[in-house]
């Protein structure tokens, strides 16, 4: 592995934590907005959506220059890790429709750009799938049992918190289900990272 890699495998590792951060930053802060009824996405409206949508442009960068350093690392499923940096960076720039009263004052509506931001989430979520079942089966290849364990739960939790988001119209279980998702990712970062040759001075 070349030495430049770890530059773009430090992107990677930051992305998913960076974004939920953000999201926890303003979800508790921003007036009129309620994790439980509010989609996170909504956080992108109003006079202070201008945060969160740098926070989708901002890690979906860097998800997309982790999933690079995993190309160049010949680790698992880069194009579908890109893939989800991408539609977090579709989700940034396309904003999403008002929904139950965000931002207040705002009725819920249907756009264009909200119909295209709301596929970004499906997308990413695909690619997600893809990826986690890419990785667990290279982990069991290579009797990785602890990483494919670690993997086929973080799976788990992630669908399984999306599912309960959307029947029980709690988006507080899609943060978790984030969470959850961003600290998988960054232990898979991590563990590249730990492996990646650093550079060694020339002797003078």
């Amino acid at each position: 592995m070349a030495d430049v890699d770890r530059p773009l495998l430090l992107a990677g590792a930051v992305a998913g934590p960076l974004f939920v951060a953000g999201v926890l930053a303003q979800a508790y802060t921003r007036t009129g907005f309620d994790p439980a009824r509010h989609p996170l996405s909504s956080l992108a409206l109003g006079d202070l959506g201008w945060v969160q949508i740098a926070d989708f442009v901002a890690c979906g960068v860097l998800a997309v220059l982790g999933a690079a350093g995993l190309r160049r690392a010949h680790a698992p499923a880069p194009w579908f890790v890109g893939a989800g940096g991408a539609a977090w960076i579709v989700a940034g720039v396309f904003l999403p429709d008002p929904v139950n009263g965000f931002p207040a004052g705002a009725p819920d509506s249907a756009t264009w750009h909200g119909a295209v931001h709301s596929v970004a989430p499906a997308l990413a979520g695909i690619a997600g799938i893809i990826g986690y079942t890419i990785f667990a089966r290279r982990f069991f290849i290579e009797r990785e049992r602890g990483w494919m364990a670690w993997t086929i739960s973080a799976f788990v939790v992630v669908v399984g918190c999306t599912v309960v988001a959307a029947a029980a119209g709690d988006f507080r279980a899609a943060l978790l289900g984030q969470a959850a998702g961003a600290a998988w990712t960054t232990s898979i970062y991590a563990r590249l990272l730990a492996n990646a040759p650093r550079l060694v001075p020339a002797a003078p």
